[in-house]
């Protein structure tokens, strides 16, 4: 098909297709002649991916050529998979481990002379969950928690346990669903952290106002 029919089924107007492949967001087409090229299925489907991820993820345009670096990466270990998707969304500069290393875990004091920990490291060390010292979610939780703190919300560690509770019980899920192939698992696990999480928070919203009603109703006989 030419640009312009792309152009029709995408929705996406030539301008930014246009845009697009000069970014390098786009593959280019087979070219016919010098002012002219063939799309077909393959740049309807990145043309869409595109869209989902600055539409729907709210990406900018370079989180969003690193993400489709990620995905065509075809040397991706299983291991490192969700390290790699994640650090694609949220532009993070944490080395990759190597294959067949387990990531060190969240403390990360040596010695009378080391920094305290945040509170958030203190946290995940008590859960023991490994997890990369460096990863910027740490301190990302560590701002959220001092917020929830300063508008008293009673959030605590035991609370913040329950929470966790429930976030492994998804994040099993998730893991479990993930297809063999790590190209597809890594597609798999940017578009759902970017399109299921919206559906997560509207869940817990529908769960709370269920809860709330039913909490107030009469037993039945």
């Amino acid at each position: 098909m030419k640009i312009s029919a792309l152009s029709a089924q995408t929705g996406v107007p030539v301008a930014t297709l246009k845009f697009y492949l000069r970014k390098g967001l786009l593959q280019p087409g087979r070219q016919l002649s010098r002012t002219q090229a063939d799309y077909d299925h393959t740049h309807v489907d990145r043309v869409r991916l595109v869209r989902a991820l600055t539409e729907v993820g709210e990406l900018k345009l370079d989180a969003v050529q690193r993400v489709l670096e990620t995905l065509e990466n075809p040397q991706i270990e299983r291991l490192g998979l969700l390290g790699s998707a994640q650090r694609a969304l949220e532009n993070a500069d944490v080395a990759t481990m190597a294959p067949g290393h387990e990531p060190p875990a969240a403390e990360s004091t040596d010695g009378p002379d080391s920094q305290e920990p945040s509170r958030a490291r203190r946290w995940l060390s008590e859960r023991e969950w490994t997890i990369n010292p460096q990863d910027p979610l740490i301190d990302q939780l560590d701002e959220a928690w001092d917020a929830c703190d300063q508008a008293d919300l009673g959030v605590d560690a035991s609370r913040l346990h329950v929470y966790a509770d429930a976030a492994e019980k998804i994040a099993r899920v998730d893991i479990n669903s993930l297809p063999a192939d790590p190209a597809r698992a890594v597609h798999q696990v940017i578009l759902g952290t970017l399109l299921v999480d919206p559906v997560l928070k509207i869940l817990r919203r529908l769960a709370q106002q269920h809860l709330s009603i039913t909490a107030r109703q009469p037993p039945t006989d």
